[in-house]
């Protein structure tokens, strides 16, 4: 995408936001965007069979063969090391996503409000990941503390 000029790192990031905020799944979502973005209905339904399809087809293939073969030593050794690749990229395609984040944020003076989407993430990590607590909840909470620290921070009228 970065390559074809697409989307710019901020679209992509917007774009991706979006798609993580609606129902369904994200990567799904992101390809209705994009697909629509291309070449309108058309270009989404293909984006989403393009995306969902082959996918499907191996899973099937690679899930009969996991019926025969699930119990070799030798695949259970190999899948571990195919779910740490997966982990690697997960990490890369976050650094990737953040780094116009940190650059435009680093362009700007420091002020105060400059560390509140930090501390909001950082909050909604705790509240969640450590302390547990119900996601409804913290989103009841974060969603309209991020929105006011959006609004203060571009200017913008709620």
């Amino acid at each position: 995408m970065e390559r074809r000029r697409w989307f710019t790192a901020e679209g992509f990031n917007e774009a991706f936001a979006l798609c993580a905020f609606l129902p369904g799944g994200n990567m799904v979502n992101f390809a209705v965007i994009f697909g629509a973005r291309m070449r309108g209905p058309l270009g989404a339904a293909a984006a989403v069979a393009g995306l969902l399809g082959p996918p499907m087809i191996l899973i099937i293939a690679v899930g009969a063969l996991y019926a025969h073969y699930g119990d070799l030593p030798a695949l259970r050794h190999m899948l571990t090391g195919v779910a740490a690749a997966a982990a690697g990229l997960m990490l890369a395609t976050v650094a990737k996503m953040a780094r116009p984040l940190f650059a435009a944020r680093s362009k700007q003076a420091f002020r105060g409000r400059s560390v509140v989407a930090p501390l909001i993430a950082l909050a909604t990590f705790v509240a969640i990941g450590v302390l547990h607590w119900p996601l409804p909840l913290v989103l009841l909470v974060i969603v309209p503390v991020s929105v006011g620290a959006a609004v203060l921070n571009t200017g913008m009228q709620p």
